[in-house]
C-alpha cells in the first residue's frame, strides 16, 4: 500500500469499545478530494454516540473526530477554489451528491446522500488521525488570524448554533434565550450577544451565574421558579435548547412572543409533549436544524472571527484521547475538548 495514502488514526472497533491505535489505507484520491494534515480536532458528544452506536448508524473501525483544522497537503484535480498550504477545516458532513435540490438550493447538509465526516469507512473517516479527507465544497477556508487551537468545535458545536440565527432571520432588536449552558449553549450565549442580541440564560445553577454573565448573558432565568417564568411570559423572539434530556416544553413556548420559535439542536430521544394550543395561540412554532452547509460554515467562520467568537476549551494530545473520552462522558468538560495532533 502507498505511504501517501496511509493514515494513523485512533479509532474503536466495536460499540462501546476503546480507541486503539490504527493504521489504514485510504485509497488514491479522489478527483474532488482534499486532504489535510490534521493540527487539532474538536471532540464532540456525538463522537461519543457514534463510537457508542447510539443512533445505530455506526460502522467499524470507526475514526471519530468532525471539528478537525488543519492545512491542505493534497487536492485531486478537480477541486476549486482551495491551495496547497492553505488553513481550512472539516465538519460534520464531508461529501453530498451537488445535484439534489437541497444541494443546489445551499442547503447541501439536508442532501439525501450526504456523508458524515465519521461513516466508518476506509475514504471517509473522522480527525482523530495525522490526516483526513473531505469532498472541496466542505473544505472551510479559515480566516486568518483565527486561533487554530480553538477552531475546530466551531466547525460542528459553532455552526449548530449559529444556523438558527440565519433560520429565523434573527437581528439585534430580538430577544433570543439558551436552554442548557454546556458545549453547546456557551457558544450560542456568545454568537448571540456578538449578533446584537439581548441574549437570556436558563439556569437552576446560582453558583455558574457570573460565569454565565461572563459568557455574554444579559440575563438569567432560573429554569426551576414558575414565578420567574410567569412573568417572563411572551417575552422572547427565539429560544435555542441544546439540551438533550425532555423538559416542560409548554413552559418553554408561552415564554415565546406571537410568532416566536422554539428551536431543538439538542438531540433529545424522548417525544416531546407539545400542547397544541400553546402553538395556536400566537402562531408559535418549533423548529430544528442540523450543522450546517458550506456557505452557512463560511458565514459562521468569518463572523467568528471577526467579532471574537471562541469556545472555552481544554486541551489533550491525541494519544491522551481515551483519557479525553472519559473527561467528555464523565461531564467533565468545560466547556469544549481539543487534542493536538501529536503523531510523530
Amino acid at each position: 500500500m502507498s505511504n501517501e495514502n496511509v493514515i494513523r488514526a485512533w479509532a474503536v472497533k466495536e460499540a462501546g469499545g476503546k480507541l486503539e491505535r490504527y493504521d489504514f489505507d485510504a485509497g488514491e484520491l479522489g478527483a474532488d478530494d482534499v486532504e489535510i494534515k490534521v493540527e487539532y480536532c474538536g471532540v464532540c458528544h456525538s463522537d461519543l454516540s457514534m463510537m457508542n452506536n447510539e443512533w445505530g448508524m455506526s460502522s467499524y473501525p470507526l475514526v471519530p473526530g468532525h471539528e478537525a483544522v488543519g492545512e491542505i497537503i493534497r487536492m485531486g484535480s478537480a477541486v476549486k477554489g482551495l491551495k496547497v498550504g492553505q488553513k481550512v477545516g472539516i465538519g460534520w458532513t464531508s461529501e453530498s451528491c451537488q445535484h439534489c435540490n437541497p444541494c443546489i438550493g445551499g442547503h447541501g447538509n439536508y442532501c439525501p446522500e450526504n456523508v458524515p465526516t465519521i461513516a466508518g469507512n476506509g475514504r471517509h473517516q473522522g480527525g482523530f488521525a495525522d490526516k483526513m479527507r473531505a469532498q472541496w465544497q466542505w473544505v472551510i477556508p479559515l480566516p486568518g488570524g483565527i486561533d487554530m487551537s480553538k477552531a475546530g468545535p466551531l466547525l460542528c458545536g459553532g455552526i449548530t448554533v449559529f444556523e438558527p440565527l440565519l433560520q429565523h432571520n434573527i437581528n439585534a432588536s430580538h430577544k433570543v434565550g439558551v436552554i442548557g449552558i454546556g458545549g453547546l449553549g456557551h457558544m450560542a450565549i456568545d454568537f448571540f450577544n456578538k449578533w446584537g442580541c439581548e441574549v437570556t440564560a436558563f439556569s437552576s445553577t446560582p453558583d455558574k451565574y457570573d460565569e454565565i454573565r461572563a459568557m455574554g448573558a444579559h440575563n438569567i432565568l432560573n429554569s426551576r421558579d414558575s414565578e420567574e417564568f410567569a412573568a417572563a411570559a411572551g417575552t422572547f423572539d427565539l429560544i435555542v435548547s441544546t439540551v438533550s434530556v425532555k423538559l416542560d416544553w409548554n413552559a418553554y413556548l408561552r415564554l415565546l412572543k406571537p410568532q416566536g420559535k422554539l428551536h431543538i439542536v439538542g438531540a433529545t430521544l424522548d417525544p416531546m409533549d407539545i400542547n397544541a394550543f400553546a402553538l395556536i395561540a400566537g402562531e408559535r412554532g418549533v423548529a430544528g436544524s442540523a450543522t450546517g452547509s458550506p456557505v452557512q460554515l463560511r458565514t459562521m467562520i468569518e463572523f467568528a472571527a471577526r467579532k471574537g467568537v471562541l469556545p472555552i476549551t481544554e486541551n489533550f494530545n491525541m494519544s491522551e484521547v481515551n483519557e479525553a473520552m472519559e473527561h467528555l462522558e464523565a461531564g467533565k468538560a468545560r466547556y469544549r475538548i481539543v487534542l493536538k495532533n501529536d503523531f510523530e
